[in-house]
């Protein structure tokens, strides 16, 4: 007696395509939302009162906002670490003064 061969393709591809679609959707939607978790809170717990200003790249001041309660000032180094820095100290004042100022003379 002879069986019929099982075939390994799904009977209906049309449900197969949706069923990919809402995995797909899953997915994604598992990403952003732990993307948007890791953005609504402060980046700064604890902060530097200076460094010197030789060794920063880039400065960006970060307004206070619905993520953070707090001004927050993170200093880009040439080394590619990040440093958080205290926005209230002397000489962070003094360091974004003079960025401040440089942007301004073109």
């Amino acid at each position: 007696m002879a069986f019929p061969a099982l075939s390994t393709a799904p009977s209906n591809p049309r449900l197969l395509r949706v069923a990919l679609l809402l995995l797909l959707l899953v997915v994604a939607g598992r990403r952003a939302a732990a993307s948007l978790v890791t953005e609504l809170r402060c980046q700064c717990l604890q902060t530097l009162h200076g460094i010197h200003p030789k060794n920063i790249q880039s400065v960006n001041v970060k307004a206070p906002g619905p993520h953070c309660a707090q001004t927050e000032v993170i200093a880009t180094l040439k080394n590619g670490q990040k440093a958080c820095l205290n926005p209230a100290s002397p000489m962070v004042k003094k360091i974004i003064g003079k960025m401040l100022n440089n942007g301004k003379s073109n």
